[in-house]
């Protein structure tokens, strides 16, 4: 019996940062579905584990977490010897990492996360796509996918020369957005393009991809 619990949806991006994240460090972990559409993780059983009723929540003995990108980081420095390095070690690595994690949450996640719940999430559940919301959020997005284009060309990752937490926090969104219209302001972007087509081919994301899909 695994000692971590991940409590999820498989469909749910800030859950695949941390299964994700997981399957890097290569870990055993128990995962335990969370059915959004009976609304029970805003039950009481669930808002023990997260008071904010959103998923995922993290448990480890005794330990418990919410809000993926500081388990992800929790997971990375607890297990520096497993799997793959996500965190750097130099402080002045390990710094400009850090600012390209805070741009990926406050810059990139904004607009990406309005694009897929608008062209992914809502045709899923039957719902209406605002084409006004798309156009907004994409010009949004172009703005920092401009940035990145500058960043990649100098460094192969957003966080230095080797995949980080950085790349793998961006990965839900991306994937989503692959098969959208919003996949051309990757596309157009050489840079952003081979990064992309890098961190999606990850053998430990298309296992979350699998889960997803099964």
């Amino acid at each position: 019996m695994a000692t971590v619990k991940v409590h999820g949806s498989v469909f749910s991006t800030a859950s695949q940062r941390v299964l994700v994240c997981l399957h890097e460090k290569e870990l055993d972990f128990e995962f335990v579905p969370v059915d959004m559409s009976s609304g029970d993780h805003k039950k009481p059983p669930f808002l023990s584990l997260n008071p904010f009723g959103q998923l995922p929540a993290f448990e480890e003995g005794d330990l418990k977490l919410f809000e993926s990108r500081a388990i992800t980081q929790y997971i990375s420095h607890t297990n520096p010897n497993k799997g793959n390095q996500l965190i750097c070690q130099d402080p002045k690595k390990m710094a400009i990492m850090s600012v390209w994690m805070e741009v990926e949450a406050h810059e990139f996640d904004p607009p990406s996360s309005k694009l897929a719940w608008e062209q992914a999430f809502k045709p899923m559940f039957g719902m209406t796509t605002d084409v006004a919301v798309v156009e907004e959020n994409e010009a949004k997005l172009a703005k920092v996918l401009d940035i990145y284009e500058a960043r990649l060309a100098q460094s192969k990752y957003m966080g230095g020369d080797c995949f980080t937490l950085v790349d793998l926090h961006h990965l839900p969104n991306i994937q989503y957005l692959m098969d959208t219209q919003s996949k051309k302001l990757f596309d157009s972007r050489p840079h952003v393009r081979t990064w992309c087509s890098d961190i999606l081919a990850r053998p430990n994301w298309l296992k979350v991809v699998a889960m997803k899909n099964n």
